[in-house]
């Protein structure tokens, strides 16, 4: 695993705190998925899809949701660290996705922090021509910086955050514990 950047850490959210706010988006998920025919969960790849597991999870251990869809999306805008920033958003195709079809599908794509949009913005647009009957977004982390016309249906937390400060989940397999914490660069 590649070094993290340097700067202060301030742990925001323990595991256990975590494992609450993932229960209540599963619950807020449930309401939106009353009366649902077929439900795909979409995960962006890296962290939302450890997210998109941990949900899926949820629902079909609480709410009897246990026959769905679990898809991954590769989008890239920014590196995990955010120090590179791609000139587009770039969504790589799973070749096992190019005859998808997700009509009648209630979809739900989930992703670990909603910045500026612009992932979200690329995986809403990329599912939407797989024709389902609805899309709805989940994020774990809300930066309430968004710049483009996207917005979460359900938001685990909101955080506002000075811009130069990363907000660094940390989810298993991809960190030893499921964390935020707050990084300050030096």
């Amino acid at each position: 695993m590649p070094d993290k950047p340097r700067g202060k850490r301030t742990c925001l959210y323990t595991p256990t705190q975590l494992d609450a706010i993932v229960g209540d988006m599963a619950r807020q998920a449930a309401g939106l998925l009353t009366g649902a025919a077929k439900v795909a969960i979409v995960g962006i790849l890296r962290r939302g899809a450890p997210l998109a597991d941990r949900l899926q999870a949820r629902l079909a251990e609480t709410y009897g949701l246990a026959n769905s869809v679990r898809l991954d999306l590769q989008i890239k805008r920014y590196a995990d660290d955010l120090t590179l920033l791609y000139p587009e958003t770039r969504l790589t195709e799973n070749q096992t996705h190019a005859a998808l079809d997700l009509t009648g599908h209630t979809v739900l794509v989930v992703d670990d922090v909603m910045y500026r949009g612009h992932s979200m913005l690329r995986a809403v647009e990329y599912l939407a021509g797989k024709q389902p009957a609805e899309i709805r977004t989940v994020v774990l982390v809300d930066r309430g910086a968004t710049k483009l016309p996207v917005r979460a249906d359900i938001v685990g937390i909101r955080l506002d955050v000075a811009p130069s400060d990363v907000i660094e989940c940390n989810v298993p397999p991809y960190e030893d514990s499921f964390r935020i914490d707050l990084m300050q660069p030096e």
